[in-house]
């Protein structure tokens, strides 16, 4: 299979120079490696240039739509597979890529995404919440699955994801102008249509943020707010069990390993998050002012 790389960047850093020279010691390489870059004046990389299959585009800030821009990507690929990473998302071996396409041998699978880790000295509660989302086994999923595991059935990541690039044309691609979420939108429409999306276990990157608990907020309304507004299969399976489950098991956990100094944060932390979803439920019954204050995408109001 012909696999083609899409990475959006925005003010690169360390963490996307690490992710390129990762990328140049897979064991299977890409045919193409485009990056579709927001602001030619605020891309600096060394590792770019020693990719001899690199290839870079130039967008500005007012152009970027988290659909909008990976489609364009698309658009310019011929791949059989498009594989999709963040610029921070590190490939922990060489073997991702092999990984993350091997799933595809199946004709019925149209997605695949990858495990994301975080460091345990750096953030365990963070490290603790990606084996919770992330498990050690992989499986593949279909609408058959979602009576047991609800939203989980078309949880996917464009942190690191590849799909099946004929598929992906005939449905459209990424919904545009959304606010967030663009992965799981498409993947549920996988789901709704009958195909089958796998979760590589494997195909493994380092990937985490320290957010605050305001910001942990501020992604959690933005979350809400692209299910509402999207509704589908979103508006009929409930998300708020899993989240209660994951807070349940994360207490737990800290609990018997005698952490205890941690508790207080996961509880700051998770209120927020609930704080956030919530009220993303409910946006269209806040004034414009609140969700400015409280979204973590201001600019997707003014649009």
């Amino acid at each position: 299979m012909k696999i083609n790389v899409i990475i959006p960047t925005y003010k690169p850093d360390e963490k996307f120079e690490r992710n390129l020279r990762m990328l140049r010691r897979q064991t299977l390489q890409p045919d193409r490696i485009l990056i579709i870059n927001t602001e030619e004046s605020l891309f600096h990389s060394k590792e770019f240039g020693k990719l001899p299959q690199g290839e870079i585009i130039h967008i500005k800030k007012s152009e970027f739509d988290h659909g909008g821009t990976r489609n364009r990507a698309a658009a310019m690929c011929d791949g059989d597979i498009i594989v999709l990473l963040t610029q921070d998302a590190i490939p922990a071996d060489e073997y991702l890529l092999e990984n993350l396409t091997k799933p595809f041998e199946d004709p019925e699978v149209c997605a695949a995404y990858g495990r994301q880790m975080a460091d345990w000295k750096d953030n365990p509660v963070e490290a603790y919440t990606r084996t919770f989302n992330y498990p050690k086994e992989s499986r593949i999923k279909s609408k058959e699955d979602l009576p047991v595991l609800g939203i989980k059935t078309f949880f996917c990541s464009n942190v690191c994801a590849a799909y099946r690039k004929s598929v992906y044309d005939a449905m459209g691609g990424f919904p545009l102008h959304t606010i967030f979420n663009e992965d799981m939108i498409f993947a549920s429409r996988l789901i709704e249509a009958g195909k089958k999306i796998a979760y590589a276990a494997d195909a493994k990157v380092w990937h985490w943020h320290n957010y605050s608990a305001v910001e942990q907020c501020k992604r959690n309304f933005d979350l809400a707010v692209s299910q509402v507004d999207y509704g589908g299969l979103f508006a009929a399976v409930k998300s708020e069990s899993e989240g209660i489950r994951l807070v349940k098991t994360t207490l737990l956990y800290f609990i018997k390993k005698h952490r205890y100094a941690l508790i207080p944060h996961i509880i700051m932390q998770n209120g927020m998050k609930y704080l956030g979803y919530k009220l993303g439920q409910n946006y269209k019954r806040l004034p414009k002012w609140l969700i400015l204050k409280i979204s973590l995408n201001p600019s997707y109001w003014k649009m």
